[in-house]
């Protein structure tokens, strides 16, 4: 019987008790192994959604942003208020959004 712990992962499958370090460091490694990476946008993209946010800010046109977030999907939905240049961020309804994180954008018809 003894030796049959000690074949393969007998000793592991053996244990019933596991460490709350242990368990919290699984956790984290399989959420580091569904991490999304950031997509890079060509100079044609940006100018297209800037384009897209200029004309919801002046025409008061819904627009949708799909945004970077590393574990889910976001957007962020309403007509564009103000754009900040400067500091490189866009309000929608409200809700600053980093212009940096944006990764599309689709205007309302």
């Amino acid at each position: 019987m003894t030796r049959k712990k000690l074949e393969g992962n007998g000793m592991w499958e053996s244990s019933r008790m596991m460490l709350p370090e242990h368990k919290a460091a699984i956790n984290e490694r399989e959420r580091e192994l569904r991490r999304r990476k950031r997509i890079e946008l060509d100079e044609s993209e940006w100018e297209r959604i800037s384009a897209m946010m200029a004309e919801s800010l002046e025409r008061r046109k819904p627009i949708t942003l799909r945004l970077y977030d590393p574990y889910e999907a976001r957007a962020a939905e309403g007509v564009v208020e103000r754009i900040d240049v400067p500091g490189g961020r866009v309000r929608l309804d409200g809700v600053w959004v980093r212009v940096k994180d944006v990764e599309s954008a689709a205007l309302a018809d």
